[in-house]
């Protein structure tokens, strides 16, 4: 009798925490190639309910995070990422994530990455150009620059990536010269007369959904309430694609 309550009891403990990280979606966070306030960007995910996170880095120089056995486990990819250079294997390996139907989040300096691989342009609705992928130099042209406030404007006020968000103040990093593709759907901008415009997107390619947020430098954009929903939001939106 109580071996049964003992038996009960641990069940009862158990099987309903196991049931909840079985709902979770299951996130894997690309990082590599591009220096980050680490904990603080982390902790956007690790804070999150939501999700079951998995966080692996491209070793330097390569964007070995694809070679994964386990790439087409989770729900969504989020990138983070600034790889220069991608091998045809990986690149096998990325098209399989939109042939399954896994979701992509990418965010920030991922608008940069493999400046001489045009599908990717075309598969995140966009790219940050740099010269010869060499890239650092500001112009009038093609540019950044750190710790700017400025205000974001809901531009698709009843999108489920911008639910219950108003507009909303961030001090964050601008980019400007950047293009986008033509079959994009904006979801906010910005009125900031130097930054480019908008700073996310959507898309669909293959199987799965794309959305692309410009945001995501440092500690006080990381901390700010409103860009937390909208990545969270984000995730949600293109993981229910698989």
């Amino acid at each position: 009798m109580k071996l049964r309550l003992l038996v009960a009891l641990i069940a009862a403990l158990i099987i309903p925490a196991f049931a909840a990280d079985v709902a979770k979606t299951k996130v894997l966070l690309i990082t590599g190639g591009h220096g980050f306030d680490r904990e603080p960007f982390l902790n956007v995910f690790r804070e999150n309910p939501q999700i079951k996170l998995t966080h692996a880095e491209h070793a330097k120089g390569t964007a070995n995070a694809y070679d994964r056995e386990d790439l087409y486990d989770y729900d969504a990819v989020v990138l983070y990422d600034m790889p220069k250079s991608i091998s045809e294997p990986q690149k096998k390996r990325f098209l399989g994530l939109l042939e399954k139907g896994i979701g992509l989040v990418v965010m920030h300096h991922a608008l940069v990455s493999y400046q001489q691989w045009s599908d990717y342009e075309r598969i995140i609705g966009g790219r940050y150009p740099e010269e010869d992928g060499k890239g650092g130099v500001v112009t009038d042209k093609v540019g950044y620059e750190h710790d700017v406030k400025f205000m974001v404007k809901i531009v698709a006020k009843d999108h489920p990536v911008t639910k219950g968000l108003s507009d909303f103040e961030i001090h964050d990093e601008i980019y400007w010269g950047y293009r986008t593709g033509r079959d994009i759907k904006a979801l906010i901008t910005t009125d900031h007369p130097k930054s480019g415009k908008p700073l996310a997107w959507e898309r669909a390619e293959g199987k799965s959904r794309i959305v692309y947020i410009q945001l995501g430098h440092g500690p006080e954009a990381f901390a700010n309430e409103n860009f937390r929903k909208l990545v969270a939001q984000s995730i949600q939106y293109v993981a229910r694609s698989k």
